[in-house]
């Protein structure tokens, strides 16, 4: 259920960040208000279905990667994004790359 609560605090902070209300979330997502305040409160098992479609409203890309590639994507995208949660230690908050070598 961990899992279900960041999603779920996720999509609250990028509808937020937004400016959207639910309802306007629900309109875009083709889904009830009532809906998106479930998922926003992690009241239902969401479904790959409907996660897509509130992602693609909010503008937003469903993506899968390896655990170890993380924090790579994370530095890339200049955070990790939205509502999600910032790395927890320094390792996980390194760059993704270096101009200089390694024995600079």
């Amino acid at each position: 259920m961990e899992a279900s609560n960041e999603i779920a605090k996720t999509i609250k902070a990028a509808r937020q960040a937004k400016g959207l209300s639910q309802l306007a979330l629900a309109k875009a997502a083709g889904m009830p208000q009532s809906h998106i305040s479930r998922i926003e409160n992690a009241g239902v098992d969401l479904r790959l279905s409907s996660l897509t479609e509130i992602a693609r409203a909010l503008d937003l890309e469903l993506i899968l990667v390896p655990r170890r590639a993380i924090p790579a994507v994370r530095s890339i995208a200049g955070g990790a994004g939205a509502g999600a949660p910032n790395p927890a230690t320094a390792e996980e908050r390194r760059p993704a790359y270096s101009l200089e070598d390694a024995d600079g």
